[in-house]
């Protein structure tokens, strides 16, 4: 997830932070594919901004393993997110709780599954000391899949998601470490072949240590840590549970 407590100035926008992931873990492929473990390769491109009335959020992961399947074999994934800031547009101050709210709007697209989803909801902001920011959107989750007869996964019906995206940075002595990530809930719903797609929840924590900081006085630049994934019912397959650490690189640009 996006880290702001290190951000950059960027034409047009007031702050902006852009990085590059390197993940690599043991994940396992729902039953379609067998429900079996692979060496797997992410490959992150994030980007988070923030302008005169809210702010703007987007990745795209390039994933890969090690088993010719059909599943994760050079695959594409994106998500991408603006909000609204009603302080921004109207003037009010931080609250002491609630630092800010307003509407959100979620696009999340599988290239390769042809799976596209709508996510307009709500967001608030929370103010809670020392987190940099924490944030809990409420959405809906609209289905606009092509579907099994364009080629694609099977499309579902429509859901809605809960999630909850926090940083918090920390120090120990000279030693400068972040937790941060995000963590949803989605419903359940029925796939056009009349498949139950259970509900599910995903954790993806990250652990982050400054090295960059630590070898070259150079803050907030490059990290290594750890991508805790916790996935109950992955992509609603209830015989399917991630539990795994993956090894992490952050580089900003």
């Amino acid at each position: 997830m996006v880290c702001l407590n290190s951000i950059n100035p960027a034409h047009g926008a007031e702050w902006s932070n852009t990085e590059i992931h390197f993940q690599y873990g043991e994940l396992k492929a729902p039953s379609f594919a067998n429900g079996v473990k692979a060496d797997t390769t992410i490959v992150t491109f994030q980007h988070a901004s923030g302008w005169k009335y809210g702010s703007n959020f987007f990745f795209i992961d390039r994933i890969d393993d090690n088993r010719p399947d059909g599943f994760n074999d050079q695959d594409w994934y994106g998500e991408w997110y603006t909000h609204l800031s009603v302080n921004k547009m109207s003037g009010r101050q931080r609250g002491a709780l609630l630092a800010d709210w307003g509407p959100v709007m979620g696009f999340n697209f599988a290239a390769d599954a042809s799976v596209t989803k709508y996510l307009p909801g709500i967001r608030f902001s929370w103010n809670v000391d020392g987190f940099a920011y924490l944030n809990t959107d409420f959405t809906a989750y609209i289905d606009d899949s092509e579907g099994v007869n364009n080629g694609g996964a099977p499309s579902d019906d429509d859901s809605y998601m809960i999630d909850v995206s926090w940083s918090y940075p920390f120090s120990i002595g000279e030693h400068a470490f972040m937790i941060s990530g995000h963590a949803e809930y989605i419903g359940e719903r029925t796939n056009e072949l009349g498949n139950e797609v259970s509900d599910w929840i995903l954790a993806q924590p990250q652990f982050r240590y400054d090295l960059g900081k630590t070898l070259w006085n150079d803050e907030g630049k490059v990290f290594i840590g750890i991508e805790y994934q916790y996935w109950k019912n992955k992509l609603g397959d209830k015989a399917i549970t991630d539990n795994v650490a993956q090894f992490l690189l952050v580089v900003q640009l």
